[in-house]
């Protein structure tokens, strides 16, 4: 029960960032705030790994998986992060939030090969979802927008994230994984930064105030939740959980960004978060439910 409450909290905290994130790239380059914001995710984390280093209460575990595992962390987390932040050059914060969420279809059919079981209520709720994005980013032409495309393919490695967390979470200290995959993924950002893109040093003033939120909120609180709570989550229902930060963003863009979205999109919306809501419910709760309002009605 903590561990979905801080999932929940997770996704609140994600989907308000989607607005943060449109808003600083007003001022900075997809991979410049990539790269400061999740520099700043990890220096928000020293003082925590400090205080646990004085109560000796830090779990390191084998340093070599430590060390390859947060590696290959940082790594997903850049591809995943930097195909969102740059989709969102060319769609709509409520929509980069929806076709995220995806990773509630991919998460379980990655989960497959790693033999994790799943419900059926899951896939039910899969199905639902992915009908519901077909409304949401599916032009009448059968075509999608290519910022909607690149959210659908930032979607599979933030699958690929999850199920690495749910690996490593278990043998390592979630504030370390977290500190360490940061770094990785702000290095890289900034070395992609600095090769294609130009910044000018009063930009990065002026997006100070999205900087702020999506490095020390969005980043360094959100991702290690998600850390933590992961440590006792199976990772299907982590990623349905998660996958409420789409109905976040949503807010998020009507109340600041002024967006709005038409009676097809709304309707893609309803569909996905219902989706994700059946996916969450035990089939045998649904069919428990149905037969007592049967019997009821006679």
């Amino acid at each position: 029960m903590v561990a979905n409450f801080l999932l929940l909290l997770t996704a609140c905290v994600w989907g308000m960032g989607f607005v943060a994130q449109a808003l600083g790239m007003d001022h900075l380059a997809p991979f410049m705030f990539n790269g400061l914001r999740f520099f700043i995710g990890a220096i928000s984390l020293v003082p925590l790994i400090w205080y646990f280093s004085r109560k000796k209460t830090l779990v390191v575990g084998n340093s070599r998986t430590l060390i390859l595992g947060s590696l290959a962390l940082g790594a997903v987390l850049f591809i995943a992060a930097s195909f969102q932040q740059v989709g969102l050059l060319y769609t709509s914060a409520a929509n980069a939030g929806f076709i995220t969420g995806l990773y509630i279809v991919i998460v379980p059919i990655l989960g497959l090969l790693l033999k994790h079981s799943t419900g059926v209520n899951t896939w039910i709720g899969c199905a639902i979802a992915v009908v519901g994005m077909y409304f949401l980013s599916i032009k009448d032409d059968m075509s999608i927008g290519y910022g909607d495309a690149l959210q659908l393919i930032g979607a599979l490695f933030w699958a690929v994230h999850i199920l690495l967390i749910d690996h490593l979470a278990r043998k390592h200290s979630a504030i370390l994984l977290s500190q360490i995959q940061f770094v990785i993924c702000a290095v890289i950002s900034l070395g992609v930064s600095f090769a294609i893109e130009t910044t000018a040093l009063a930009s990065i003033g002026l997006a100070w105030g999205a900087l702020a939120y999506s490095g020390l909120i969005s980043v360094g609180v959100g991702y290690t939740l998600q850390v933590v709570a992961q440590k006792n989550a199976h990772p299907a229902h982590v990623a349905i959980i998660l996958s409420l930060e789409a109905v976040f963003a949503a807010i998020g863009g009507i109340l600041f960004l002024n967006e709005s979205l038409d009676n097809r999109a709304l309707l893609g919306c309803a569909l996905m978060l219902l989706g994700m809501l059946v996916s969450q419910i035990p089939l045998r709760y649904l069919v428990k439910s149905w037969g007592q309002k049967a019997v009821v009605s006679k």
